[in-house]
């Protein structure tokens, strides 16, 4: 997988994150409790200030008009110098005008039944009162302190607006990691279980939150997944006993037919005992399990194993250097190479070709399988190796348990389609010198002859 592709794996698991969900519904909830209210002060500051600035209007027209109708009360009739006032007679001329209007006495007035004017680019608000008997008042006031004071709240929603979830989204992913820590934790812990080693129980958090009810919930159930492997493991067990002695039976009797007789039938029978017979040892393998795999290890030379293969996979092409030694389990070694042997076999049919090439370094030894058959499924790829999983009709054991041997044996098993076509398998162990100081197997290597006698 390139690096590309791991950051695109993710961005992808980022965004699909419980703890992104629950901060991105928090930062929306947060942005639209933020406007709502934002927009309710804004709309309630604006119309308090756009009631002062009327009744700061009206109270300047009263005033004005209060010297055109009560004169003895007033100064005197007049209009203020400054500001936008103007007197209009009834027939709508001019009577006086402040400066700040450019009017003359006598002519017509053109914004009298207008409520907003727009004067040289500022904008005035207007009202008019009647003024005794001299006509009409129009008095305005700039609008343009409201305006601005409206232009600077909008911003400073937008600005708000666009502020929180700048700051409330990384608020929601801090708090979201702190409040799935436990959660995020025990994720990680039901991640590493693996129920082929071992399915002990989960640690549960001294807070009894919905973690711990999940931590527990998981663990009830990793208990009766046990429980049902033990009773799996417990009737596959013992059907393979009750067919294995019988088939070591059946399978000694015909051997020894074939040798007295030759009759092809006889020894293609036989071929058959030996198939079952190591069907059951997969059998027996999965019912025990990887870990209760108890190797047995000898130095052998490879002809030895290769004489084994030879007998058990007639037909099998064997190339490479089979005069070096190998240390290992001899009769799981022997298991795992036919198996894949005569898988091989199976997939190229009785024309085609299974070649076995052994390559012995210091470091590695390389047991090579190819065949000239349809080559593996693409589709399944490492699956193959899951047990009952079968590209050819087959049990779909043998694949598994070869890989379990071969990882016993510290080593690794591989397959995919050659380059010319066909399957190909690559069993590797360790090399001999790698163990040299291993007591166990220094011990073993002493009961060679007794392996070699098989």
């Amino acid at each position: 997988m390139t690096r590309a592709a791991r950051l695109d794996g993710a961005r992808v698991a980022w965004r699909h994150s419980l703890r992104f969900r629950l901060a991105l519904i928090y930062t929306l909830l947060a942005l639209a409790i933020t406007s709502v209210m934002a927009l309710g002060v804004m709309a309630l500051l604006l119309r308090s200030m756009d009631r002062q600035f009327d009744a700061r209007l009206n109270e300047r027209a009263d005033v004005i008009a209060e010297r055109f109708s009560n004169p003895a009360r007033s100064l005197g009739v007049g209009l203020p110098p400054v500001g936008y006032t103007a007197l209009v007679s009834p027939d709508g001329t001019i009577l006086q005008a402040s400066s700040g209007l450019n009017l003359k006495a006598g002519e017509p007035f053109p914004y009298l039944s207008q409520s907003r004017v727009p004067l040289l680019g500022v904008p005035i608000r207007t009202v008019t009162r009647k003024a005794g008997d001299f006509g009409t008042l129009w008095v305005g006031l700039p609008e343009e302190d409201l305006i601005n004071a409206r232009e600077s709240a909008t911003r400073a929603l937008l600005l708000a607006l666009l502020v929180t979830p700048l700051l409330m989204l990384p608020v929601g992913l801090w708090a979201g990691r702190r409040a799935l820590t436990g959660l995020g934790g025990a994720a990680d812990l039901a991640d590493r279980i693996d129920p082929t080693r071992s399915l002990a129980t989960l640690p549960l958090p001294d807070r009894e939150d919905e973690v711990h009810r999940l931590l527990a919930a998981i663990n009830r159930l990793l208990v009766r997944i046990e429980a049902g492997q033990a009773r799996e493991k417990q009737l596959l067990g013992q059907i393979v006993h009750e067919l294995g002695a019988p088939l070591t039976v059946l399978k000694a009797s015909l051997n020894r037919a074939a040798e007295h007789t030759g009759d092809p039938d006889v020894i293609r029978s036989a071929l058959v005992a030996d198939e079952l017979t190591f069907t059951t040892q997969d059998l027996m393998q999965l019912a025990r399990g990887q870990l209760e795999m108890k190797l047995v290890w000898h130095y052998i030379p490879a002809r030895t194993l290769q004489g084994r293969l030879d007998r058990l996979v007639p037909g099998t092409a064997f190339q490479g250097d089979w005069a070096a030694g190998i240390l290992c389990d001899p009769d799981r070694l022997t298991q795992a190479l036919r198996n894949l042997l005569a898988n091989a076999r199976r997939a190229a049919g009785p024309d085609g070709t299974v070649t076995l090439t052994l390559t012995d370094t210091p470091e590695q030894v390389t047991f090579t399988v190819r065949d000239s058959g349809p080559g593996l499924p693409p589709d399944l790829g490492d699956r193959i190796f899951e047990p009952f999983v079968s590209g050819a009709g087959s049990s779909g054991l043998g694949l598994s348990v070869s890989r379990q041997i071969a990882l016993a044996h510290g080593g690794n098993l591989a397959g995919g389609t050659a380059p010319g076509g066909g399957a190909q398998f690559t069993l590797t162990l360790p090399g001999a010198a790698l163990n040299e100081t291993d007591d166990e197997v220094s011990e073993e290597l002493l009961d060679e002859p007794a392996i070699l006698a098989r």
